[in-house]
């Protein structure tokens, strides 16, 4: 998180939008990864909505908490000792500080992200029915959880972070 906060302290006297472009631009932040900075380092304490993930899918779609939930549910029952966390108001697993694995529910889908460039590139041939991008992978809201696909990217992510 220093890393983001000394952007944002370069970025301390530039506008909103300004901010708010260039976390999507040179850094392919979501919208609300980058409201979520820019308010942070701004000083609001309004920035941060929910405790804990239940609090998290009470607000989503019954069949977006539904996938959500198996997602995690996949993961942690491999990898018990991640801690499951909201940051930047989502749900996300990390270990020792950093992070593993998040998602983040839109409308007509549900973003995962593995926090790793490396790990989306070398299972983006396994993916061909997602909406992969350069950060998140998109699936359906009623996506059936790849199981193996998903604790292949959290093994992969684990392997980075030691």
């Amino acid at each position: 998180m220093s890393y983001w906060f000394d952007i944002m302290s370069d970025l301390a006297d530039h506008k909103y939008p300004e901010q708010f472009e260039y976390l999507r631009e040179n850094h392919g932040f979501s919208q609300s990864h980058a409201n979520a900075l820019i308010m942070y380092s701004r000083g609001s304490d309004s920035s941060s909505r929910f405790k804990t993930p239940s609090e998290y899918f009470k607000t989503i779609s019954p069949q977006q908490a539904k996938t959500a939930r198996a997602i995690f549910k996949t993961i942690r029952t491999k990898y018990p000792e991640l801690e499951f966390v909201i940051a930047w108001n989502q749900p996300m697993l990390r270990s020792d500080g950093k992070y593993i694995f998040g998602i983040s529910a839109a409308k007509n889908h549900i973003l995962m992200a593995p926090w790793s460039k490396d790990v989306i590139e070398k299972f983006t041939p396994k993916m061909k029915d997602l909406d992969v991008k350069k950060k998140t992978i998109g699936v359906p809201n009623d996506w059936a959880v790849d199981e193996k696909l998903l604790l292949a990217m959290v093994k992969m992510r684990l392997a980075e972070t030691k």
